[in-house]
């Protein structure tokens, strides 16, 4: 254990309905939840005016709408996600050259590599105080809650204590202080299982959970977990900051508050994790020959299927197909806390129509129609002259300029004329098939469109 408080943890508040709102005058301080917006959708992220109604990640957007009606329901960007989140990560990096992305919107830094003068709390804290600073300067005004900590798990725990826009250090000596108090589901991997086994024994505070031995906690949740839950209630934990190394796998997991029964819902959070998967396949430039998924249970029993193809793919449909057919083989009538997807046997070539389909031929299970990456145009056919106009989409029209699509159908697509640079801007119904209208992409610095998740790397 360290004995200053030298492990950061940065949390950016809200990511994807955060980098909505600032890109989208109108929405402002208003209710924005991202993610699959059909019938079958799933939120990804709710901005915290519509956390009030109660609308939370993995929630079905079907009760996301019936929670808050009056929210916008975008399908979300990621090349705008992704952009945010690269400026975040170059200013971490210029902080400590040990920093550890634990996604898009979150990493751990090694105060104790940054070369400060010393690791008091009033020196950690300036300089956290100047990294949030920075972070609100180069993404236009996103925020991030920071927690400082003698490990990651106390690093962590203050990261999510002044949410949003937060900043607390845990002074050295300090994290015990602090965690008894708390559920004892501020642990990680205290789900609800483990949490009402530990309330049938007695336990419901970090406090209680301090007293109990080693050895009960082996016999009452098995090795593995009764062991590392004992450290971290004693605030032992001496994981280092890892930065990032030579990519052997790609993966997205997620752990859900409560426990997943739905089969329908499971399967869509697949399709969904199998497309960001595919995206970050692309943007390294590489394709995979195994995808695996990772399913934890009720019980924390964690159970892992694979599936290998002749040829490395980097197909969202591929792997989403794959992804699906492992979990109907699995038995999760005791309900899942944790789903998963992998690729690996990774290869920077791809086998281009490996099932004879392109991705946009192809229906994904669990029909998450407007997932992340929705809002990018079909490809499918080599004459189609139509685009898909998902929700939150960016879009250029030859005489009004940019915007993005409020929404769509019946051959027609309404559209909101702003941009983050303008304030909020007049709405237009067109034609769905206006030559005028085009989807819009930033360009790279080499001067080609960046592309999102649907358009194929090649």
């Amino acid at each position: 254990m360290r004995n200053v408080a030298s492990v950061l943890h940065l949390d950016l508040d809200a990511f994807f309905a955060a980098v909505e709102q600032r890109d989208k005058p109108s929405l402002r301080g208003k209710p924005v939840v991202v993610g699959g917006v059909g019938g079958r959708g799933v939120v990804s992220t709710a901005s915290y005016e519509a956390r009030k109604y109660g609308v939370r990640s993995a929630m079905s957007t079907r009760e996301a709408r019936s929670r808050c009606p009056h929210a916008a329901f975008l399908s979300g960007r990621f090349h705008a996600y992704r952009t945010a989140s690269e400026q975040v990560m170059a200013v971490l990096r210029a902080t400590s050259p040990l920093v550890e992305p634990l996604s898009l919107d979150e990493a751990f830094v090694d105060l104790a590599a940054a070369g400060l003068p010393d690791l008091e709390v009033d020196t950690v804290r300036h300089v956290a105080e100047r990294l949030r600073a920075q972070v609100a300067e180069v993404t236009g005004g996103l925020t991030a809650s920071v927690g400082i900590g003698s490990s990651k798990f106390i690093a962590k725990v203050a990261s999510d204590l002044d949410k949003p826009d937060g900043l607390v250090v845990v002074p050295p000596g300090g994290e015990l202080d602090l965690l008894r108090p708390m559920h004892v589901s501020v642990i990680p991997g205290v789900g609800p299982a483990t949490t009402e086994r530990l309330r049938r024994a007695g336990i419901h505070t970090v406090a209680d959970l301090e007293v109990i031995s080693e050895d009960e906690l082996v016999r009452m949740l098995g090795a593995a977990h009764g062991h590392g839950l004992h450290l971290l209630a004693h605030a032992e934990d001496d994981r280092p900051v890892v930065p990032e190394r030579e990519t052997k796998s790609v993966s997205v997991e997620g752990t859900y508050d409560t426990d997943l029964t739905d089969r329908r819902l499971m399967a869509a959070l697949l399709t969904r994790q199998a497309r960001r998967v595919a995206e970050r396949l692309r943007a390294s430039g590489l394709a995979g020959r195994t995808v695996t998924i990772k399913v934890r249970l009720h019980d924390f029993t964690t159970i892992s299927r694979s599936s290998t193809i002749g040829s490395p793919t980097d197909a969202a449909s591929t792997i989403s197909r794959l992804a699906v057919a492992l979990l109907q083989d699995l038995d999760t009538t005791g309900g899942v806390r944790l789903l998963g997807v992998g690729v690996s046997g990774l290869a920077d070539w791809i086998q281009e129509d490996l099932f004879g389909t392109t991705e946009d031929d192809v229906e994904p299970e669990g029909d998450l129609d407007a997932d992340l990456d929705a809002g990018a145009p079909s490809t499918a056919g080599a004459k189609a002259t139509t685009h898909t106009w998902a929700p939150g989409m960016d879009v250029e029209h030859a005489e009004m300029g940019r915007g993005w699509v409020w929404g769509s159908g019946r051959g027609v697509v309404t559209v909101r004329f702003e941009t983050a640079a303008t304030g909020p801007g007049p709405v237009r119904s067109l034609k769905a098939d206006d030559p005028a209208l085009q989807p819009w992409r930033p360009e790279s610095p080499d001067g080609s469109t960046v592309p999102d998740m649907h358009e194929r790397h090649r």
